[in-house]
């Protein structure tokens, strides 16, 4: 969820984020899933668009160890991170790009959590150029779960995701973008204590000797972990397989 917060310092926020093992919350359980429901080949060529460090990476090498993952990021230390490791697997390339402008042809775009930079109708709608005949995009989106969300978890996401939408706004966003929904499902709780368990050992180390700016961003922090760990039934991340119509 903190994909994007440009009301925070965004030092402070790579403090904070830096050589974590991933940016968001996911487990190879996703990748697994959407293979399966997108009829994955061994070979496939494959996009992990907004890669981060790279952690999606080895899980999209395994539904498909003959094929060849290309992953981007702008963001240039989650890129040379995501170098580091896999800088021996010749079926990787790693580039430092920007997720509208995806070069190439793939039998399936990968994107956790990062479509929100974008929008999901205004990725699907760019990416469409990209997907080889039949192909997918498989994301994931937060989502609202209730139609009565509790208030401490809408309070939290008006600041730092005040379009977030429920399922069936999400699956609309698709549609809107002349996609079929071939599956979704929610993230479990493993996917999100993935993310969150090593940004809790990292605001631990930080929180002594932190200043303004870092410590508005370690609050935040520990705040979305509270929300979710409290309200973890009203909302998450729903993630979805989407073929061109």
């Amino acid at each position: 969820m903190s994909d994007a917060l440009p009301r925070l310092d965004m030092t402070a926020f790579f403090q904070l984020h830096r050589d974590l093992p991933r940016e968001g919350p996911g487990e190879p359980a996703d990748i697994e899933w959407a293979a399966g429901v997108a009829d994955t080949r061994r070979d496939a060529q494959m996009a992990d668009v907004g890669c981060g460090p790279g952690a999606d990476i080895g899980s999209l090498l395994s539904v498909a160890p003959e094929g060849h993952v290309t992953a981007l990021d702008k963001t240039p230390h989650f890129v040379e991170a995501a170098r580091q490791r896999f800088a021996d697997d010749g079926r990787v390339t790693i580039l430092r790009a920007d997720m509208a402008r995806i070069m190439n042809q793939y039998d399936m775009i990968w994107c956790a959590g990062a479509v929100y930079f974008l929008g999901v109708t205004e990725a699907l709608s760019g990416w469409r150029k990209s997907i080889l005949p039949g192909g997918v995009v498989a994301f994931s989106e937060a989502c609202w779960f209730t139609d009565t969300p509790p208030d401490r978890a809408e309070t939290f996401f008006a600041a730092e995701n005040p379009t977030m939408t429920d399922e069936a706004g999400v699956l609309d966003k698709v549609r809107a973008a002349g996609y079929e929904v071939l599956g979704k499902r929610r993230l479990q709780d493993a996917a999100w204590e993935a993310y969150f368990t090593p940004i809790e050992a990292r605001i631990a180390t930080l929180r002594e000797r932190a200043d303004g700016a870092l410590t508005e961003v370690l609050d935040d922090a520990e705040e979305e972990i509270a929300v979710w760990r409290n309200h973890r039934e009203a909302f998450g991340y729903l993630l979805t397989v989407a073929r061109p119509a």
